[in-house]
């Protein structure tokens, strides 16, 4: 799993510890944003689920339906993105009893 920084912005609010990243057991990219005090609870999680977002665009429009944005990425970030996907791209899926049981919950 990657994860980096970035800021994500909502109407007045910013928050610029926010994270992005690529799950590959996953294989989704991911984005959280705004911890609540206890850093418990985020009023941003996106890509929980198996290819939730497989590009950065469909990230991005999910973020935008919600009213946040983390646009536009710095550029380190979204090469380090892209090669995470790259590095990702010839494994096999998970395929044990755990990832059936995650498939399982993830259809109700």
């Amino acid at each position: 799993m990657s994860r980096y920084t970035v800021t994500v912005t909502s109407d007045d609010l910013a928050d610029p510890d926010a994270t992005i990243g690529y799950d590959a057991p996953l294989r989704t990219f991911f984005l959280q944003a705004f911890p609540d005090e206890s850093g418990d609870d985020l009023a941003l999680w996106l890509g929980t689920s198996d290819r939730e977002f497989e590009t950065i665009d469909a990230l991005h429009m999910a973020a935008f339906s919600r009213g946040y944005s983390f646009m536009p990425l710095p550029e380190d970030v979204t090469s380090q993105l892209v090669a995470d996907l790259a590095a990702e791209a010839g494994r096999l899926p998970h395929d044990g009893p755990l990832a059936a049981l995650l498939r399982h919950l993830q259809s109700k």
